[in-house]
């Protein structure tokens, strides 16, 4: 008979019997996933950034969200509902067609949490300044818990500044959308005290190219903005399948796309012929159900004007995108968490591994980048909330979909290098850094690839020039007296110059020079001088970035910036 026991040194032994026999092994040395911790107490950088934004009264709630998020229990709840992963019930047991999926109840603990914090409508509600670096704190620290209830979260959040365009939706979505009380149910519109939205653009033979969408809208009468249509096609990626409504790209007779505000119960009260064909089967993003769907005549209203269905759904696709930069900011600030615990705790060849200068590099890098992302992402977040100002507009349209580029990209490499700092422990599936670099790749590839948001930049270079050209000014005016960084300015303001026909296929550099770029002015204007330091040195040099840790550090203070990015 065998047993277990545990010393007070936490190390676990296995014997024989009770009274000796032969012994296995001893347990020692095993780092446990951080747990038990609040996300913004030990983020000094983030609590700098709502301070500056001016977001003081948003902080009591977003501390005990925080802390509620770093509890045991609710990590555990994110774990389980990436492995249970939601099903599909095609009908109920008579037959009669339901389209519902079905998840796990941590699912729905978890949306309730995100609503109840307030974090879906309150930028747009809330009129107190700093309520969009408040949002985006909230969202930052719930994506280091699970990424998968953020799509619909997203999407419902991006439909408010489309839906206030249609008064008479909005009239009645509105109280339903500001709502801060969770409601699950599978209901219609009506019956519901909180809806979830979510969107339909993507075809089998168009992907990122929605004119090629062979969805068609016919009107039910007079039809036109406001009027009713049926539709009739299919959508290859259909995330969240149980939002209560979606919006949904179709062609109208002319030819031309059109949006639709697509519910999933018709206003009689019977299931809209909106039929789930199956759910995905991710990489990642487990929790959440992405389908294909088929609409056989189903029930739709036209939102804007005929023919203007792709500006209508770019417009929350501005919202989408942001949300991608702040969840892979949100990825890489976990992933690098993760590691710099484990590296505090385990012991390698008679040192603590966050010892070892090796590691050291490779942890100074991770914290590097983990800050500047975050940087730009609350940046980002402030421009959307004074938009009316022309400079603001610019970092809206110019800079989101370069962030999104470069901080999606650079999510993916990292949290696997994050992965390889716990080796073997990092390489399994039910943990925390298995689940981040499975979850990392969506945020490249939904709302546009990466190619797809180096041709939104270049569009709006070439469109505006002067726009571009004063937020080089504006990035100039905080680069201070660094050599290397007003080199890159120039060549960047020198790319203007490329023939058109050329500076296309340059899309990727000019994106990621304007990144690194706006990184280390924001770090240049808000870190110490530690971090900013050591960022623009290292992103400069010729050298860095082909591998994560090829960095200087007898140029870095690394325990000053370990220390900051988590307080040991």
């Amino acid at each position: 008979m065998t047993h277990t026991e545990t010393n007070p040194a936490g190390v676990v032994a296995s014997d024989t019997t009770a009274g000796g026999g032969w012994r296995t092994h001893e347990v020692a040395n095993q780092v446990d996933e951080l747990c038990g911790y609040s996300l913004l107490e030990t983020d000094p950088a983030l609590k700098e950034a709502l301070a500056r934004a001016g977001a003081e009264a948003f902080v009591p709630g977003l501390s005990a969200y925080a802390s509620a998020l770093g509890r045991p229990e609710t990590l555990a709840i994110a774990e389980r509902i990436n492995r249970v992963t939601p099903t599909l019930e095609s009908f109920d047991k008579r037959g009669r067609r339901i389209d519902r999926v079905e998840f796990d109840a941590g699912w729905h603990e978890l949306l309730a949490m995100y609503r109840q914090a307030d974090l879906v409508a309150m930028p747009f509600r809330d009129e107190r300044p700093g309520r969009w670096a408040a949002w985006a704190a909230g969202f930052y620290l719930h994506g280091q818990v699970e990424a998968g209830t953020l799509c619909p979260a997203t999407m419902t959040q991006a439909s408010i500044p489309v839906l206030r365009r249609e008064p008479a939706l909005w009239d009645r979505l509105r109280d339903q959308l500001f709502s801060t009380d969770y409601d699950g149910r599978d209901l219609p519109l009506a019956q519901k005290r909180s809806i979830w939205l979510g969107m339909g653009m993507t075809e089998k033979q168009g992907g990122s190219d929605v004119r090629a969408n062979t969805t068609r809208a016919e009107p039910v009468g007079a039809g036109g903005r406001g009027g009713e249509y049926r539709l009739t096609g299919h959508k290859w990626f259909f995330s969240a399948p149980m939002c209560d409504a979606h919006l949904v790209v179709a062609k109208t007779p002319d030819g031309a796309p059109g949006c639709f505000f697509v519910p999933r119960w018709r206003p009689d009260g019977t299931k809209n012929a909106v039929n789930v064909q199956r759910l995905k089967d991710k990489v990642g993003n487990r929790s959440n159900s992405s389908s294909e769907v088929e609409f056989q005549d189903a029930y739709g209203v036209l939102m804007g004007e005929e023919g203007r269905g792709i500006p209508t759904i770019i417009e929350m696709a501005t919202y989408t995108r942001l949300n991608c930069v702040v969840g892979s900011a949100a990825m890489l600030r976990q992933a690098l968490a993760q590691a710099l615990h484990y590296a505090r705790h385990r012991q390698v060849f008679g040192k603590r591994l966050v010892e070892q200068p090796l590691m050291r590099a490779v942890l100074a890098d991770l914290a590097l980048e983990s800050e500047a992302a975050m940087q730009l992402s609350l940046r980002l977040a402030q421009a959307f909330e004074h938009q009316g100002d022309a400079r603001e507009r610019t970092w809206m349209r110019l800079v989101t979909p370069a962030a999104k580029f470069w901080v999606c990209k650079r999510a993916v490499e990292l949290t696997g290098e994050a992965m390889e700092v716990l080796g073997g422990n990092g390489y399994i599936d039910d943990g925390v850094m298995g689940r981040l670099y499975r979850e990392a790749p969506v945020n490249s590839i939904w709302e546009g690839s990466g190619n797809v948001m180096c041709l939104d930049v270049m569009r709006a270079v070439a469109r505006d020039p002067q726009a571009f050209l004063a937020l080089l000014d504006e990035i100039d005016a905080d680069v201070g007296e660094d050599p290397a960084l007003r080199a890159e300015l120039d060549a960047l303001r020198a790319m203007l110059a490329t023939p058109p026909d050329q500076l296309e296929a340059l899309g990727r550099r000019l994106a990621s020079r304007l990144v690194l770029l706006a990184q280390a002015a924001l770090l240049r204007r808000h870190a110490p001088g530690f971090v900013a330091d050591a960022f623009a040195a290292s992103r400069l040099d010729p050298r860095w970035g082909a591998v994560a840790g090829a960095l200087d550090i007898r140029r870095v203070d690394v325990d000053a910036l370990l220390q900051r990015a988590f307080p040991a």
